[in-house]
């Protein structure tokens, strides 16, 4: 800490400590530099301090503060306002603004005492000669706060009509307050157009547009504009995340994914701001955060999570309920408190409303992981609920009631028949005197084994028995098939072979002698040729002829006995799409178009049966298919149809799979936006199927890039961080590693973080050093000096560029190790004994041009580096005037600059017109050099130059227009020049 010894030290350090991150440390800081204020005895520097004490308390959890050094300031002024400059009275009437906010946030103030304030602000701004602008804002507010709205109406038209002067808040926050204004009062689409300057960047400031990202999310999902409200979380978070002050936007992005079915998101933004729970600075927002909270805990405790452990205050565990319930009341004796000063319900009805709101969206994908203590997964619909089981109160007929339900599930091929045969088995169980028949009982064991899968083979006997004893003997077979089958699933399939020989020649006895029909011998013959598929599919080279004959013919004999009569039975309907799926499977192995064909059949007869969840398995082959035929468009077509018949039957990881391959086909044809859609859905999915650190994150790795590619460099770099601790090289290689470092750097440097940009870049770096080419390590490694530079960490840069040098080296790359060269150059100027070694690098960045442009291979890489050289040429002539500065060498550094120039010039018109802004460019900076030399016939020869370079130059090139611009300025300068010499 250095020593304050005068008022410029006072403000360097008032400035080094307004730079630090907001918070009880700051504010330290800043109370101890108004006593070090003190001991200097200069009234300014007194004044100064306190107004740097009101700042950082202002943008802190310690807002309540505010009022004492106010008041002294408030005080000096009275009595010797002569010792205010002009910046210190501008800033004392501005935070009169201030005041009034923060008297309105603290309950313990009396109203009585706030409009006092309110017209004594009115006074002195009146004195001042100021607008009432501010002043009626203020009164907007109050008036809004105590739920006046006819006051509030008045105020906000008299805030609108009164002229903006220099008291004004800023554009963006004016807009803030009147967008919130019409969102409180149900116009979310004026809100939303006032906010919208703010949101697009236009009017910005120290809170905006982080507080208009947060008020716009609510009033997004009401409008039904979800993508916008997720745009505006993954960008307006990362702003707030950091800002202690920002509690009440803070709680706006816990609401809105407490509203959106992300509630582990949700607790993970708890967990980050536990002083949150307690602060006591700012009342108003502590009420909304705990506000918030209670409306989080409730929609736990709905979700059936009320005894899941959460985040809350220190010092103990809280479990959803309890919290939700301390939260609750914390937030309504708040809100009484300042009901109480108001003389109005009004604080605690909003509470009260908020705390009550219900998911506005059920489920919307943020793209970001959330890996708390809750899990982020939710229930997965499958096409309506299955039957539930009746209880004792239901009897006989209630279970009567679900075995016909059951049955007809079944019959049909419906999905949810195993579970609704389950609840048949637990409803019977339960109701008293009740007795399931033999046929019931059969049925039920026949589902409860198919729900088993590989393991169900015993069940499937017992279902087989019962059958036998219902009088079913052909059903009995099937069953017994159908076990048979299940054996193969388990890799058996010699035994399954075996066990299926017996089952299918005495079903084939029975069907001819009329013992049983035509859907029970399909279900044997089916099975059978499901078993003769498997040993296909277990072949470990390409099956031989035999094993593919033996399935062929089994598959033929399934549709020579059903293709009459798919009209008759769905079941039957079934068996003939999947014989043709079989038929394309076979073709596979020699002709991929008949398969392709084939499973295109099996698609449409399924969809055709009112059974489109069986399709979407064959459509995804069939997209398969049609991608190594190159016919992208019928890829396309099969992978959107198997999502769409697929719907909500398909598991969650093959929804993601799907998602994640359209993403790829969208980018592919350059839709990225699609693209995007497409890996947003895969990384929700493969959080649903709990594969999350596998395939979620590769999902998230590509949305962060297709967001990233649109210029959303925010969201871009929320999804990409979530992504990061789970790409590893073991799972996604070493190659996404550095992809997701490189893209997150890339953002994190449009976003202005560079020192965290160069961080990520350095890791990406250093992992790409072990790779045989070195070419990204080397762009890695540049890319890195670059974020140093512009963090202001010149040495660190330095080193990093001299590396890139040596890497480009190895790799090259002469342009790559230009720019470096020249990039260490400018470095080096700014050291206090760096002239030299500048002029050296890039003396030696013009040598490497020339070296290998003299050796160019091709015309085109000549010309590149003719158009390289030409820039250092330039670059060089401008380093060596700036290193001459006042040393006396000026002249010298001229002259020598303008013989460069020359040849930077005569570079680029070697270039031929492309190049011809860049020629004129060196000219006119030669020209200018020559008119510093007092040489004012040279310099306006070179600007006559000029204009006759862009004689014919269209008017709409705004670069020509410019440069002649400033050549007739230089001409007419050297002609007045002239004339006085003359």
């Amino acid at each position: 800490m250095s020593a304050i010894t005068d008022l410029d030290t006072l403000r360097q350090a008032m400035a080094e400590n307004s730079e630090q991150p907001e918070g009880p440390a700051r504010n330290a800081r800043a109370e101890h530099l108004l006593l070090e204020a003190e001991k200097l005895d200069v009234p300014l520097a007194v004044i100064e301090a306190l107004g740097h004490q009101l700042k950082v308390y202002n943008y802190s959890s310690e807002k309540a503060k505010m009022f004492v050094p106010f008041a002294r300031l408030l005080r000096m002024w009275d009595e010797r306002p002569e010792d205010f400059d002009e910046y210190e009275t501008h800033s004392l009437h501005w935070v009169f603004k201030w005041m009034s906010a923060g008297m309105l946030h603290q309950p313990h103030i009396p109203l009585a005492s706030i409009e006092k304030w309110l017209g004594e602000m009115e006074h002195r701004y009146r004195l001042a000669g100021h607008s009432e602008r501010a002043v009626r804002s203020a009164e907007f507010h109050v008036a809004e706060h105590i739920g006046d709205t006819a006051r509030a109406e008045r105020a906000y038209a008299a805030w609108l009509a009164a002229d903006r002067d220099s008291m004004a808040d800023c554009h963006a926050c004016e807009l803030q307050g009147q967008g919130g204004w019409h969102a409180e009062r149900g116009r979310d689409e004026e809100a939303l157009e006032l906010w919208r300057p703010v949101l697009e960047g236009e009017f910005t400031c120290a809170h905006e547009p982080h507080t208009v990202l947060a008020s716009s999310l609510v009033p997004l999902l009401r409008l039904g504009r979800v993508d916008e409200a997720r745009a505006h979380h993954l960008r307006g978070f990362r702003l707030v995340r950091s800002m202690e002050s920002m509690r009440g936007a803070y709680a706006d992005h816990v609401e809105f994914c407490a509203l959106t079915g992300n509630e582990a998101r949700a607790l993970e933004l708890l967990a980050e701001r536990p002083a949150y729970f307690t602060d006591e600075g700012h009342p108003r927002s502590k009420l909304d955060f705990l506000s918030v909270v209670a409306l989080l805990m409730d929609r736990l405790a709905a979700l059936g999570l009320g005894a899941q452990q959460v985040p809350g205050p220190a010092g103990r565990t809280w479990t959803a309920t309890e919290l939700g319930a301390h939260a609750r009341a914390e937030a309504l004796t708040l809100a009484a408190r300042f009901d109480e000063r108001n003389g109005t319900p009004h604080v605690s009805e909003r509470a009260r409303a908020r705390m009550a709101r219900r998911p506005l969206v059920e489920r919307l994908p943020l793209g970001v992981r959330a890996a708390g203590a809750v899990p982020a997964r939710r229930p997965v619909v499958r096409g309506g609920e299955p039957p539930r089981a009746a209880g004792t109160a239901a009897g006989e007929r209630g279970v009567s009631e679900l075995i016909a339900e059951a049955r007809r599930l079944s019959d049909t091929l419906q999905p949810h028949a195993v579970e609704a045969w389950a609840a048949v088995a637990r409803a019977a169980e339960a109701a008293e005197g009740f007795a399931l028949g033999a046929r019931d009982r059969a049925e039920i064991a026949d589902h409860e084994a198919m729900g088993l899968g590989p393991g169900g083979a015993d069940l499937f006997e017992r279902a087989a028995e019962l059958f036998t004893e219902a009088g079913d003997p052909g059903e009995a077979l099937a069953a017994r098939a159908r076990g048979a089958y299940v054996r193969a699933l388990a890799g058996e399939v010699d035994e399954a072979l075996a066990a299926v020989a017996g089952p299918y020649e005495e079903i084939l006895a029975l069907y001819a002698e009329g013992g049983t029909g035509i859907r029970q011998t399909a279900s044997v013959l089916m099975a059978r040729a499901r078993i003769l598929m498997r040993r296909v599919h277990a072949a470990e080279a390409a099956p031989g002829e035999a094993v593919l004959a033996d399935a062929e013919t089994a598959v033929r004999a399934v549709l020579a006995l059903v293709e009459e009569h798919t009209g008759e039975d769905v079941r039957l309907a079934a068996r003939a799409a999947e014989a043709h799926a079989m038929f394309g499977e076979l073709a596979g192995y020699g002709d991929v178009e008949r398969a392709a064909e084939l499973f295109a059949r099996a698609a449409e007869e399924f969809v055709g049966a009112g059974l489109p969840w069986f399709a979407a398995e064959y459509e995804v082959r069939l997209a398969q298919l049609a991608h190594h035929l190159g016919d992208a468009a019928g890829a396309e077509r099969a992978l959107r149809a198997a999502l769409e018949h697929g719907g909500p039957y398909l598991e969650p990881a093959g929804r993601a799979q799907l998602h994640l391959q359209l993403a790829e086909i969208a980018e592919g044809h350059d839709r990225v936006r699609e693209a995007a859609e497409h890996a947003l859905e895969a990384a929700h999915w493969a959080d649903e199927a709990g594969e999350g650190p596998a395939l979620g994150a590769w999902a998230r790795h590509r949305l962060g890039g297709y967001l990233l590619r649109q210029g959303r460099w925010a969201e871009a770099a929320e999804v990409l961080e979530s992504a990061l601790p789970d790409i590893t090289a073991e799972t996604h290689g070493d190659g996404a590693v550095v992809q997701t470092l490189w893209w997150l750097g890339d953002c994190l440097g449009e976003l202005a973080e560079h020192r965290a940009a160069a961080e990520r870049r350095l890791q990406a770096a250093e992992i790409a050093r072990h790779w045989p080419e070195q070419r990204d390590h080397a762009v890695l490694a540049h890319m890195a000096a670059s974020s140093l530079e512009r963090a202001d960490l010149p040495d660190e840069a330095a080193r990093a560029y001299a590396r890139a040098s040596d890497l480009w080296r190895t790799v090259g790359d002469v342009p790559g190790l230009v720019r470096s060269l020249r990039a260490r150059a400018w470095l080096a100027l700014r050291a206090e004994d760096g002239r030299d070694t500048a002029r050296a690098l890039m003396t030696n960045a013009v040598e490497e041009c020339e070296a290998a442009r003299d050796a160019a291979a091709d015309d085109e890489a000549r010309a590149r580096l003719v158009a390289e050289l030409g820039d250092t040429l330039r670059q060089l002539a401008d380093l060596l005037v700036r290193s001459a500065g006042g040393s006396g060498r000026g002249g010298e550094a001229a002259e020598e600059a303008v013989s460069v120039l020359d040849r930077a010039s005569t570079a680029f018109g070697a270039l031929g017109p492309d190049a011809l802004h860049d020629r004129v460019r060196a000219e006119l900076a030669a020209a200018w050099l020559e008119a510093d030399l007092d040489r004012p016939t040279a310099a306006a020869a070179r600007a006559r130059g000029v204009l006759a370079a862009y004689e014919d130059a269209p008017e709409e090139d705004e670069t020509a227009r410019n440069r002649r611009a400033e050549a007739e300025h230089l001409l007419g300068l050297m002609t007045e020049r002239e004339s006085a010499d003359g």
